[in-house]
């Protein structure tokens, strides 16, 4: 698995957002979805200045990054962690305040290419799905022993699939024949539950259903719920913050808490707002950003990316 592969989405757009925080003297900026390092090389080759944190779950993208940024050797520092865990990893660190914060979400094309993690269901593999394969359950796991209620609720409502109780039905009379292992007999039961109707729209059938294990496999909705909160709240003044999302549960979540960081939260009424009710954040872009038609030719990957960022404009009433 070569780096030349992996080009990283909207790498110059999300550079450019950041560009005003982190060209000052001593900035700190936090990778906080390191994966294989590609913004994180750019990050530290346009900043000369700044130092460096990332953060990644996945042990094999650690390795493989730590290769390709030790050049610029103690500007970076790379932390095996979870991004939620950005509070725990600054204090650890020592570092109170950040300049920069910046997620790519969604699975690293590293985890897509190599087939045995299970993620892609263009090729078969062990239903596993852990970005983090030291720890949790697996996707085979989820469909083997979840109660059918859940697993209707995880399909509609991670993978917002419509036909979720057709496929959960299917999924439960074939798993007490034999439990699922691999990724090629999933696919195949979701294209035989489906109706003729629904396997004519949006690309491979099986595509929601696998959206939705990989979320509950790795709780990314419930950490990214905590982590884009707990990134603002380490932002320095005029600290800056991009997040890269590439589904709509993401974004909405996103787009929520950057939303409210840029609300005045005083009662209605008052002819002046005081400061603690101002907003704490500048929204830098306008709704989300999306990948130009020129970068979505040359990486296929990067077609449902949405951007969003923010400027810290406010402390935190002490």
């Amino acid at each position: 698995m070569s780096n030349t592969r992996h080009v990283p989405v909207m790498l110059r757009r999300c550079l450019d957002l950041l560009a005003p925080a982190l060209e000052r003297p001593g900035a700190t900026v936090v990778d906080c979805t390191l994966g294989l390092g590609g913004h994180s090389e750019a990050l530290l080759t346009r900043f000369p200045e700044a130092r460096l944190i990332a953060l990644d779950r996945d042990t094999e993208a650690l390795r493989l990054s730590a290769e390709r940024l030790a050049p610029f050797g103690e500007r970076a520092t790379l932390v095996h962690a979870v991004y939620d865990e950005l509070p725990q990893v600054l204090d650890r660190l020592g570092v109170p305040r950040v300049q920069g914060v910046l997620f790519d979400l969604g699975v690293s094309s590293m985890q897509l290419d190599e087939a045995d993690r299970g993620f892609a269901y263009a090729q078969d593999a062990p239903l596993d799905m852990r970005m983090d394969q030291t720890t949790g359950i697996s996707a085979a796991e989820v469909l083997n022993t979840y109660p059918p209620a859940d697993l209707v609720r995880i399909l509609r409502a991670y993978g917002e699939e419509k036909q979720a109780k057709r496929i959960v039905s299917a999924v439960v009379r074939e798993r007490e024949r034999e439990p699922f292992t691999t990724s090629a007999r999933l696919v195949d039961l979701i294209r035989d539950a489906l109706p003729q109707a629904a396997k004519r729209t949006g690309g491979n059938p099986a595509k929601r259903t696998f959206q939705a294990l990989r979320i509950e496999v790795n709780g990314e909705l419930s950490v990214l719920e905590r982590a884009v909160p707990a990134a603002v709240s380490a932002l320095a003044l005029h600290g800056r913050i991009a997040v890269l999302s590439y589904q709509s549960l993401e974004d909405r979540l996103v787009k929520q808490v950057l939303a409210a960081g840029a609300a005045t939260t005083a009662p209605p009424g008052l002819p002046v707002v005081p400061e603690q009710y101002q907003p704490r954040l500048r929204l830098l872009t306008r709704g989300a950003e999306l990948p130009s038609d020129e970068e979505v030719a040359e990486n296929r990957r990067a077609a449902p990316a949405r951007l969003r960022g923010a400027e810290r404009i406010r402390e935190d009433a002490r």
